[in-house]
């Protein structure tokens, strides 16, 4: 366990950080299997799905101290998943930035580094003139609907990945005085 959080970056993920992304893929893979959540199963995201992120340039690391300590997809481009939602609506309609495969480091879960995270990716989603988040999760992914509530993620409704699958969506406004 880490006693202090010291320099956190964030950055695009690069080549070199492929092997350590997908272990923290995979501890949050095992997690989910080991808590009967039916999330990140069956391969997914394989190292292919991370590869296509990085070719698109939204694949991100968080480094402590140079070290890759946590994952994510952060999209501009909008989310066709997003465009119909169910029992419920988005707080805007407006320009938004999408988290997809977010995953910390297991040794590290419960040291704040997750909400240090997202405060990172908001104040890069406000840089870039977007002000607001979308994000869902899997109905039986508890820690993260407790986690999106915590970041005061609003629940919006329901949508349908392009598969068929039932996710839950959420949305941050996010706030102005992150500005810089």
């Amino acid at each position: 366990m880490h006693k202090e959080i010291e320099m956190l970056t964030v950055r695009k993920t690069e080549a070199k950080d492929l092997n350590r992304v997908m272990a923290i893929i995979s501890q949050a893979q095992e997690y989910f299997k080991k808590n009967q959540i039916d999330q990140w199963q069956n391969g997914y995201p394989s190292i292919e799905t991370i590869q296509e992120d990085m070719s698109f340039g939204s694949s991100y690391v968080l480094l402590e101290n140079d070290v890759v300590i946590a994952t994510a997809a952060i999209i501009f481009a909008g989310e066709p998943d997003y465009e119909t939602i169910y029992e419920g609506e988005w707080l805007t309609h407006d320009k938004y930035g999408v988290i997809h495969r977010i995953a910390v480091d297991d040794d590290l879960k419960g040291s704040g580094i997750a909400l240090k995270f997202m405060k990172l990716i908001e104040e890069m989603c406000l840089a870039t003139g977007v002000s607001s988040l979308k994000i869902d999760t899997h109905r039986q992914n508890i820690p993260m609907q407790k986690y999106l509530k915590k970041n005061n993620f609003k629940y919006c409704g329901v949508i349908y990945l392009q598969d068929g699958s039932e996710r839950l969506a959420f949305e941050k406004i996010l706030d102005e005085g992150l500005k810089q």
